[in-house]
C-alpha cells in the first residue's frame, strides 16, 4: 500500500496543475483517474483547431471553388489553434465532395497550402464521415501511428447552381470528366430494381418511409407528426439564427415550417421543403486533431484543448428493402448506447448535443432512444442541415466545430456528436469535453455486434411482379416541383408477409386521398396489387382485409 502511495504521489502534483482548470480539486478520485492522461500525453488525442468558411460573394465570379474553401478553413483552424500545425501534419483527409469534379482534390489542396503530409486521403461519402474521421485520427494518436491529422471538407453548390442557371463560367480549376474524376467511397446508395422503377431515387424519397412508419408505431396522425417535426425543426432554426456561419438565419417558427405554401411546398409526403436538408450552400470546415503532448509542446492554450473520449460505429443494410424495421434502427441505438456508456449511463449528462438532422425522423428516433425531451435541451449546437446548411457529406465537420466552440465556452461539460449517413444505414457517435476522460480511448469503435444482436431478421422479399392482396407497411407520396402529387410509393406486405413495393397513380383519387389524409395514417390498410401495362405493381384499396 505504501509503495503504491509513493508511486501515486510522484504524478499527482503535475496532474493537478494540468487539469485544475477543467476539474474540481476537491475530487481526488477524478484527479487520480486522470493520471493516465497526463502520463500518456503522447497517446492522448485532442482537438486543438477548428475553422469554418461560408462564402457569399457579391459577384458570382468571385465565388471560391471547393478546394479553395477547404484551404481557407484549414488556415482558420491553424489560426484558431494558435500554433503551427499544418506544415507538420502527418495526415490529411478530404471528405467526399459533390459540387465540383477533381482528379485528386486532396493533392490539389496540399499544393494550395504548400504542405506534404505522408498520408493524403480522398475519403468517403456519408453524413457520418466527419465524425468517423475525427475518431480514426484519435485512434492513430492512441497507437502512435500519427500525431497530427487534418480533417476537412467543403462544397460550393450554391455557386455552381447559380452558374448553371445563368450560364456563367466559373474561373476555377477546370472540371475533369466523370471518367477522370476521383471516385469517393460510398458514393452510391444501393437500391433494388423495383425501387428505381417506382422513383425512390434519393434520400428525400427514402426518409419519409421512416417518418410514416414511426408515426404509425406511435399511433399519431400525420398532422400530429407534422406538428412534432415542425416544433423540433424550429429548435434547430433558433440555433442557426445565432450561428455566424449559418446559411439561413431567418428563424422560421414551427407554424412557418409546418404550413404548406408556394415557398414551402410539399416535396415528399409528409415532408415540406423546410424539413429538407439544404445543399445549395458554399461552406467549408476543418478540424485539427493532435496529441496532448504535441499541443502542449506547441503552446496551444489550455482552454482550447478538447478531449476525444470515444464513441461507436455501426451500420444497417445498404438496401432499405433489407431492413428489419422502418421505425427504428438498432445501429443508431447501439452507437448512442456506446456514447451514453462513456458518460456513466445517463444521457442527461450531455449538456451539448448535435443530432444529425437531414430529415426530422433521424433526431426524433435518437431523442426517443436517449430518453431526452428536445423542448428541454437543444438538439443541435450548429443549427441543422436545413437552416445552418447541408453541405452534403460535410455538415458534421461544421457541427464538430460548433461543438468544440460550445464546450470551450462551458468547461467540463459533455458533448455528443451523432452523425448519420446514407439512408439511416451508417451511424457514428463521438463524445467530447474539455475535461479529460476517466478511461483511455478504446482501441476499437465498432459496436456492430451489439446492433446485429438486437436486430430482428428482415422479412423475405416478394417478387417484383407480385400480384394479389397486401397491406401497407409504410409509404410516401412523391410530389413535383410545383408541389403537386405525382404518385404514391408503398412498402407492402403480401398475404404471406413477404415485403414488396407498389405504386399508386395520381389518377386514383380515392387511394391518393387516403394516403394524403392528415388525420389518419394509411399504414396497415388493405389493398390489391395488379400489374399495369409496363409491368409495374399498382395498388388499389379494397374493403376487405387481405391478411
Amino acid at each position: 500500500f505504501r509503495r503504491g502511495q509513493r508511486q501515486q504521489n510522484t504524478f499527482i502534483p503535475t496532474a493537478i496543475s494540468l487539469i485544475s482548470r477543467h476539474t474540481s480539486l476537491s475530487d481526488p478520485q477524478h484527479n487520480i483517474e486522470s493520471g493516465f492522461i497526463m502520463s500518456n500525453a503522447a497517446h492522448t488525442p485532442v482537438i486543438v483547431g477548428i475553422g469554418e468558411v461560408s462564402d457569399r460573394p457579391n459577384r458570382l465570379e468571385d465565388a471560391r471553388e471547393p478546394v479553395a474553401l477547404m484551404a481557407d478553413a484549414l488556415r482558420c483552424a491553424e489560426t484558431d489553434a494558435g500554433a503551427t500545425l499544418l506544415n507538420d501534419a502527418q495526415s490529411i483527409e478530404l471528405i467526399g465532395l459533390v459540387s465540383w469534379r477533381y482528379a485528386n482534390p486532396v493533392g490539389l489542396l496540399c499544393d494550395k497550402l504548400g504542405i506534404s503530409p505522408a498520408r493524403q486521403i480522398n475519403a468517403s461519402m456519408g453524413g457520418e464521415t466527419p465524425v468517423r474521421l475525427i475518431h480514426e485520427a484519435a485512434l492513430r494518436v492512441l497507437s502512435g501511428e500519427t500525431c497530427t491529422s487534418l480533417i476537412v471538407g467543403g462544397e460550393a453548390m450554391n455557386a455552381v447552381s447559380k452558374a448553371m442557371k445563368s450560364k456563367t463560367p466559373l474561373p476555377w480549376t477546370p472540371m475533369v470528366s466523370r471518367e477522370d474524376a476521383v471516385r469517393f467511397g460510398n458514393d452510391r446508395i444501393e437500391r433494388s430494381a423495383i425501387a428505381k422503377k417506382l422513383g425512390i431515387n434519393d434520400p428525400a424519397a427514402m426518409y419519409p418511409l421512416y417518418e410514416v412508419a414511426l408515426q404509425a408505431e406511435r399511433g399519431i396522425s400525420p398532422s400530429a407528426g407534422l406538428k412534432e417535426s415542425a416544433e423540433l425543426w424550429a429548435r434547430y432554426a433558433a440555433v442557426a439564427a445565432n450561428n455566424p456561419h449559418a446559411w439561413i438565419k431567418t428563424k422560421p417558427s414551427a407554424e412557418d415550417i409546418a404550413t404548406i405554401s408556394d415557398r414551402n411546398r410539399m416535396v415528399n409526403w409528409p415532408y415540406p421543403k423546410l424539413m429538407m436538408a439544404n445543399p445549395t450552400v458554399n461552406q467549408s470546415a476543418a478540424v485539427i486533431v493532435t496529441s496532448l503532448q504535441k499541443a502542449r509542446e506547441l503552446g496551444v492554450a489550455e482552454h482550447k484543448i478538447v478531449y476525444i473520449w470515444g464513441g461507436g460505429n455501426a451500420a444497417e443494410s445498404d438496401d432499405f428493402m433489407q431492413r428489419s424495421s422502418y421505425s427504428h434502427s438498432t445501429a443508431q441505438e447501439a452507437v448512442l448506447d456506446k456514447a451514453v456508456e462513456l458518460v456513466g449511463g445517463n444521457a442527461k449528462a450531455f449538456t451539448k448535443l448535435e443530432l444529425y438532422s437531414c430529415f426530422p425522423v433521424v433526431p426524433k428516433m435518437a431523442l426517443t432512444h436517449l430518453g431526452l425531451d428536445s423542448s428541454k435541451i437543444a438538439p443541435t449546437v450548429a443549427g441543422g442541415l436545413t437552416f445552418f446548411g447541408g453541405p452534403l457529406n460535410n455538415y458534421m465537420s461544421h457541427a464538430s466545430c460548433a461543438m468544440v466552440s460550445a464546450l470551450r465556452a462551458a468547461p467540463g461539460e459533455l458533448g455528443l456528436l451523432y452523425g448519420q449517413g446514407g439512408f439511416v444505414n451508417k451511424h457514428h457517435s463521438l463524445v467530447l469535453s474539455t475535461r479529460p476522460p476517466k478511461a483511455p480511448l478504446a482501441e476499437n469503435y465498432s459496436v456492430q455486434n451489439q446492433a446485429d444482436n438486437k436486430r430482428a431478421a428482415p422479412p423475405d422479399l416478394a417478387p417484383d411482379n407480385y400480384q394479389g392482396p397486401a397491406t401497407i407497411e409504410t409509404y410516401t407520396v412523391l410530389h413535383d416541383r410545383h408541389g403537386q402529387a405525382e404518385r404514391g410509393v408503398l412498402i407492402i406486405r403480401s398475404s404471406d408477409m413477404r415485403r414488396g413495393m407498389a405504386m399508386v397513380s395520381a389518377a386514383d383519387t380515392v387511394a391518393m386521398h387516403r394516403l394524403l389524409d392528415p388525420q389518419h395514417s394509411a399504414v396497415g390498410q388493405h389493398g390489391l396489387i395488379t400489374l399495369d401495362a409496363e409491368g409495374l405493381p399498382v395498388w388499389q384499396f379494397t374493403a376487405q382485409p387481405s391478411v
